[in-house]
């Protein structure tokens, strides 16, 4: 999980370039957090991100067809292929195009085959891969765990005047579940959605010292990342809670925590985002000490008035 890192100019390298899409957006996460021995500016980063993005689409079969799509010369897209260890364009190519083609709106579907062609006496085992897969993604979102950047995020959700926080797809469940457990603690938190106060009228709301937190990942929702542009641009804190440093989230955030999920569940994986969650709840109660302790406290008077448990 780390925040956003400076934007340095393209270097060559002499390593070995990736052979893989799956290796090609590793390169990605790690240009972005400024552990690989590659620098891009931030168009380059951005077109390498958008490249990824296009995986299956036809823009990848010409240099020309693909400058198009993404709006650049085809000479930005020739002198990125070689910053990333490549000879030439067509080395990156042949990486792009190892997946097959998918139209866009097929994610869910092509994500699910692998649940969808399992074989139903193995369905023991089957659980069992999708265990190990959500511990590995938490043991690496422990192992790349950035403790400044995430007690950066926790004092924010302390002293905010108000929080919002806004997601949509199973990111809505997420935000609910995120909204809850602050609201527990703290006054002045809630969902940032349409049946409620409206996203604009809850945007006009805020003040600079209000935050907007926002979730997605890949394939990442246009009205999220439309959000929370619009509130980076009003001048409102926003925390990313996203997939990787090319996120179009990161760039209209102040902070931004970072969440491995691929397994192979038929959709995008939650359960690290949900740890993550409860991370920041928890953390966030410790920060705020006696005041959490009295709210908490309120809440179980009102429970029991209410005779809401058995």
């Amino acid at each position: 999980m780390i925040a956003k890192v400076p934007q340095p100019s393209v270097h060559k390298h002499n390593t070995t370039p990736p052979q893989s899409i799956e290796a090609l957006r590793q390169l990605s996460v790690d240009i972005g957090k400024g552990s690989s021995s590659i620098h891009l500016g931030r168009k380059a980063k951005q077109v390498l991100a958008r490249m990824l993005e296009l995986r299956g689409d036809k823009a990848l079969l010409s240099i020309s067809s693909l400058s198009q799509r993404l709006e650049v010369n085809p000479s930005t897209v020739s002198r990125l292929a070689r910053a990333l260890g490549y000879r030439s364009f067509g080395e990156l190519q042949n990486v792009l195009l190892s997946e097959s083609f998918v139209p866009a709106g097929s994610f869910y579907t092509q994500h699910a085959q692998a649940a969808l062609s399992a074989d139903v006496s193995e369905l023991s085992q089957q659980t069992t891969r999708l265990c190990r897969e959500q511990q590995a993604n938490i043991e690496r979102m422990i192992e790349s765990f950035d403790q400044p950047v995430f007690e950066a995020a926790v004092s924010r959700l302390a002293t905010a005047g108000r929080i919002r926080v806004h997601g949509a797809r199973q990111f809505y469940a997420f935000s609910g579940f995120l909204a809850y457990g602050l609201g527990m603690l703290r006054a002045d938190v809630s969902l940032l959605e349409p049946s409620l106060q409206g996203v604009a009228e809850g945007l006009a709301s805020m003040e600079k010292d209000d935050l907007l937190i926002v979730a997605s990942c890949e394939p990442y929702t246009k009205s999220v990342v439309r959000v929370a542009q619009a509130a980076h641009e009003a001048g409102i804190n926003v925390l990313a809670v996203t997939d990787r440093p090319s996120s179009p989230l990161v760039a209209s955030s102040s902070l931004a925590l970072f969440v491995p999920h691929e397994t192979c569940f038929i959709s995008n994986s939650m359960v690290g985002f949900f740890s993550l969650a409860e991370c920041l709840i928890n953390s966030c109660a410790s920060q705020l000490g006696d005041l959490a302790h009295q709210a908490l406290q309120q809440r179980d008077a009102f429970i029991r008035a209410l005779k809401i448990e058995l």
